[in-house]
């Protein structure tokens, strides 16, 4: 039996996912749990690195231009390289952001994906069955209208795989779109996905806001126990 809590981040670029990710990783802690975080991709790892090259084109191909599934499986190697030496029982809760269901989603909504059956069983049982990556107790679905995730993602400072711009799916209008649609149509189907709006008539909530309703939603499924 599982003994580490694992809470993933998700949500289109731009939708705060960083934020709260610090945010519940603070309130986690003042809680006394012991938590261990991951981000992905990790750019300065091996498989990482060909990531940050393959979202900028920096090698002549860019990520939106590889077939979907070999794109994929960039990504779950990376997740794979990082869980190596993972161990269950070490922390009582493992926080990550972006995890195997922005894999699932951003290769099955491309251009060049566009007719084709999307991959997001494929993605799941490669990562969960093949390489047997942990399923998350709960994926945190951050959502938001697309025109105010790429105001956010216009605002973002200098990043290590990008520099100052954006990469081949930030600067597409019409991926990200397509992704908060599919993120959405995967809440429908699987039970282990929390949306969390983070606007209400049309405004973006604050942060803080945004936080407490993650926490009920933590404690309203007894992820993390009310009063733990």
């Amino acid at each position: 039996m599982r003994k580490t809590t694992i809470i993933a981040i998700e949500g289109i670029d731009g939708s705060g996912k960083s934020v709260q990710f610090q945010k519940l990783h603070e309130w986690l802690l003042s809680r006394g749990l012991t938590v261990k975080t991951m981000e992905f991709p990790v750019y300065d790892s091996f498989f990482g690195a060909h990531i940050g090259r393959l979202l900028t084109g920096a090698d002549g191909i860019a990520a939106n231009e590889v077939d979907a599934k070999s794109m994929a499986l960039w990504f779950a190697m990376d997740r794979w390289d990082q869980f190596r030496d993972y161990q269950d029982d070490v922390y009582d809760v493992l926080l990550i952001n972006r995890y195997i269901l922005s894999n699932a989603v951003y290769q099955s909504i491309r251009e060049r994906d566009l007719g084709m059956p999307d991959i997001v069983d494929w993605v799941f049982d490669l990562e969960y069955n093949h390489l047997h990556l942990p399923e998350p107790n709960i994926h945190l679905l951050f959502d938001m209208a697309v025109d105010q995730a790429e105001s956010n993602v216009r605002r973002k400072g200098h990043r290590e795989y990008v520099g100052d711009g954006r990469d081949v799916y930030e600067s597409s209008h019409g991926i990200q779109w397509r992704a908060r649609e599919k993120y959405l149509e995967c809440a429908n189907r699987f039970d282990a996905i929390a949306v969390v709006s983070c606007m209400s008539e049309g405004i973006l909530l604050p942060p803080d806001m945004i936080a407490e309703k993650v926490r009920d939603v933590l404690s309203a499924r007894k992820i993390i126990p009310a009063g733990k």
